[in-house]
């Protein structure tokens, strides 16, 4: 079945009726799925002694959903270039309800298990689609807000989830957390399926982009002479969605990208043991094959176009630097808060509350800053911030006041928020026509390899120099020294990630 986009006939007033539809399902999807993972970690104690699991099953429940997602997310936004990202996000979001009511009625630890990673399937499909919908719905020049305001929602809901599920936890139990993305998701869902829209599975040519096409070669610049490109450009993305949905290198890139995530997560309990290492062999032998099979095949999963945008690349690369670096530091932060100044796990949230509280203030700004300054000029000061508020984490001890954890905090989050605003606008506008959902799959696929490398990376710099640590630090010097030098290595991380972000587009296209 062939999906074609055709012009909303609704007039302007139609049009901003679609971008706000299409800015709220946006929205709350992303928060979903962000309040669904900040929530588990609280309620995975309890959850543990009431179904009666080992702790290699309650990590199951995260580990599954986590290899789910990152498999399938650049596939889940191949078919939402194919069949539609209105399509697709339906399915996501009411899949990710349904769910996520089985998980709180689940009886047995082998029955979420099962039901987490059938909801990462839902969740992968879900992901792409918001940034696909936004990508369709509003012009390219207009794009950095909606994503900034995407962006403060996720910051929202990570902040809030934790505080939110522990109520939820202590007054009704862990099985009730799941419940909390039911009725939002089951509503986001039924609303993008009963209003009528136009399907957004192959972009149009807008007059923006055919101006692009006339700066490119002036002398056809009449609308006589440019209309043939912009039919025949138009007519060439049709042919592109039309073509194979990439089956083999999908199943190829799931292989890798779950062995992957399969290393990263078991390497820091389990060191380099015989299950990691051929985890990494099949990573590495898969994502040689996909390689391969990529540049053979006709009909590739990944549009050559993508990887040939050195601004989309250099987007990836900086999303997956700058998630490690928090990631690493946030899980770094955790030990700090609790073993080293002795806080119970909700003092612990409220002295992290600044960087989630930037972020929500500070996404909606970003925005302004790309429209003044462009993308290059904004996120390389951002990814020099989050390094400098590393830094400034790695220097606190038993002895740190509120004050200053609070301002390091601060700092991380006031760094990060802007990186992640600008990488994600510049690779929803790189986008190639016809390829956007792939694009906002490979966007979500760094996301999530990310913190998984950066959480591996910092355990084992501790097993190195605190063996201890894994076994649950007391918090004394050798940890906190250990503590320290970690996040020196991640700070020096985020500042490499900064001379990459030099490759993200300068002012003059910013301003384009």
């Amino acid at each position: 079945m062939t999906v074609t986009r055709t012009r909303t006939t609704t007039g302007p007033r139609g049009r901003r009726r679609l971008q706000r539809l299409t800015l709220t399902s946006s929205i709350t999807g992303a928060m979903v799925v962000a309040v669904d993972g900040s929530v588990l970690t609280v309620v995975q104690p309890v959850m543990q002694r009431e179904l009666r699991a080992s702790f290699t099953e309650v990590q199951w429940t995260s580990t599954g959903y986590l290899i789910a997602v990152a498999s399938l997310l650049v596939f889940a936004g191949r078919l939402g270039d194919r069949f539609g990202h209105r399509r697709v996000f339906v399915v996501g979001a009411l899949g990710f309800a349904v769910t996520s009511a089985a998980v709180g009625l689940s009886r047995s630890a082998g029955l979420v298990i099962g039901l987490r990673v059938l909801q990462g399937v839902f969740g992968a499909l879900l992901q792409p689609a918001t940034l696909g919908m936004l990508r369709a719905a509003y012009p390219s020049d207009r794009l950095a807000m909606p994503i900034a305001l995407r962006t403060s929602a996720i910051g929202l809901a990570v902040a809030a989830g934790p505080l939110v599920g522990g109520a939820l936890a202590v007054r009704m139990g862990w099985r009730s957390v799941f419940f909390l993305s039911v009725a939002p998701a089951l509503a986001v869902g039924l609303l993008v399926l009963l209003v009528r829209a136009p399907e957004a599975g192959i972009p149009d040519v807008d007059s923006a982009q055919a101006r692009a096409l006339e700066a490119r070669d002036p002398d056809r610049g009449s609308a006589g002479t440019r209309a043939p490109q912009v039919r025949t450009a138009r007519q060439g993305h049709a042919d592109d969605a039309r073509g194979g949905l990439g089956l083999p290198g999908a199943c190829l890139l799931a292989l890798c990208l779950g062995s992957m995530v399969h290393a990263l997560v078991e390497l820091p309990g389990a060191g380099w043991s015989a299950a990691v290492v051929l985890a990494v062999l099949a990573a590495v032998g898969a994502g040689a094959a996909f390689v391969v099979h990529e540049r053979r095949t006709a009909s590739p999963l990944v549009p050559t176009g993508v990887l040939r945008s050195v601004p989309l690349v250099a987007s990836l690369a900086v999303l997956a630097s700058a998630s490690a670096a928090l990631f690493g530091t946030l899980f770094l932060g955790t030990y700090l808060l609790q073993h080293v100044l002795g806080l119970d796990p909700f003092a612990s949230a409220l002295r992290m509350l600044p960087l989630a509280a930037v972020m929500v203030l500070g996404a909606p700004a970003t925005a302004l800053l790309q429209r003044r300054f462009g993308h290059r000029r904004t996120a390389v000061p951002g990814m020099a911030l989050l390094a400098l508020g590393i830094l400034l984490t790695s220097r606190l001890d038993a002895q740190s006041s509120p004050v200053t954890t609070g301002l390091s905090f601060l700092v991380v989050g006031a760094g990060f928020c802007p990186v992640m605003v600008t990488a994600t606008a510049v690779v929803v506008r790189e986008a190639p026509l016809g390829a956007e959902g792939v694009s906002g799959g490979l966007q979500q696929t760094a996301m999530n390899i990310g913190p998984a490398l950066g959480v591996a990376l910092v355990t084992m710099l501790m097993g190195l120099e605190a063996p201890a640590a894994g076994q649950g630090p007391a918090g004394g010097p050798a940890f906190t020294a250990a503590m320290g030098n970690a996040l020196v290595v991640l700070a020096v991380s985020a500042a490499l990630g900064a001379l990459v972000a030099m490759r993200l587009p300068s002012r003059e296209y910013g301003r384009r």
